[in-house]
């Protein structure tokens, strides 16, 4: 099973990986110290099963396990805290199990055994059929003019920031409240996630690109924007796979 372990303090992360060298089958794929960036590693890494810290800077374990829970497929979660009064939070997060620090070897055994690893479906990648059409045409968007409606042909991407979503579109940006899970569902097949953060408008995109640092990202390329988009590595073969078809 592959596991991803998320808290602000090291020793904690370290004693967790020492804990589960002692049961097989589990290996430790990622580690984050923060909520932002344990959600780009989850994304990456696609694990069974994450060990969550609740309190954290910035956004919590909470907050990590609500935006988990609308992805497909979402990994299992087990909390680790030294804080009782968030177990009925945790739960309300879906979480599979809660432990409180100090964590021992035995209470870890008995969470990990209540975790079923899920089966994970892979998407299969289809071509769309000429004339197919999304559930709606536009979105609408309160602004401090009124009510906005941005036509779905104008729409370059969106970008989700937890509570608002930025449309991006030919005529500059606005905020919404929806989801990128069900904008995803309702613009399908006009669109395509390339991050978790990002759902892009196929008919505006230019090409692929590396990291100009030399590093192992690679970016999306918009007509009509100026910067690049991240690809998320799980995503990276689908957008390949995306443009080599259209």
């Amino acid at each position: 099973m592959r596991v991803v372990i998320v808290d602000d303090e090291s020793l904690a992360r370290e004693r967790l990986r020492r804990l589960l060298q002692e049961f097989p089958g589990y290996s430790v794929v990622g580690e984050a110290g923060d909520g932002e960036t344990a959600l780009d590693v989850i994304d990456d890494e696609e694990p069974d099963l994450v060990l969550l810290d609740i309190r954290m800077g910035g956004m919590d374990g909470l907050q990590v396990a609500r935006q988990l829970a609308e992805m497909d497929v979402p990994p299992a979660v087990i909390f680790t805290t030294a804080y009782s009064e968030h177990a009925l939070s945790a739960f309300d997060a879906n979480a599979q199990a809660y432990l409180l620090k100090p964590i021992r070897s035995e209470k870890l055994r008995e969470a990990l055994q209540r975790v079923r690893k899920p089966t994970r479906a892979q998407k299969p990648h289809t071509i769309v059929a000429e004339g197919t059409q999304p559930k709606r045409e536009f979105v609408l968007a309160t602004t401090r003019d009124g009510l906005v409606r941005v036509p779905v042909g104008d729409i370059l991407y969106f970008l989700a920031d937890q509570k608002y979503t930025t449309v991006y579109h030919l005529h500059g940006e606005v905020l919404i409240e929806e989801s990128l899970k069900t904008l995803e569902a309702d613009f399908d097949p006009l669109f395509l996630r390339v991050h978790r953060k990002a759902l892009v408008n196929t008919r505006y995109i230019a090409g692929l690109e590396r990291d100009r640092n030399g590093e192992a990202h690679h970016w999306l390329r918009l007509k009509h924007v100026a910067d690049p988009l991240p690809i998320s590595r799980r995503r990276l073969a689908e957008v390949r796979r995306y443009l080599i078809d259209s």
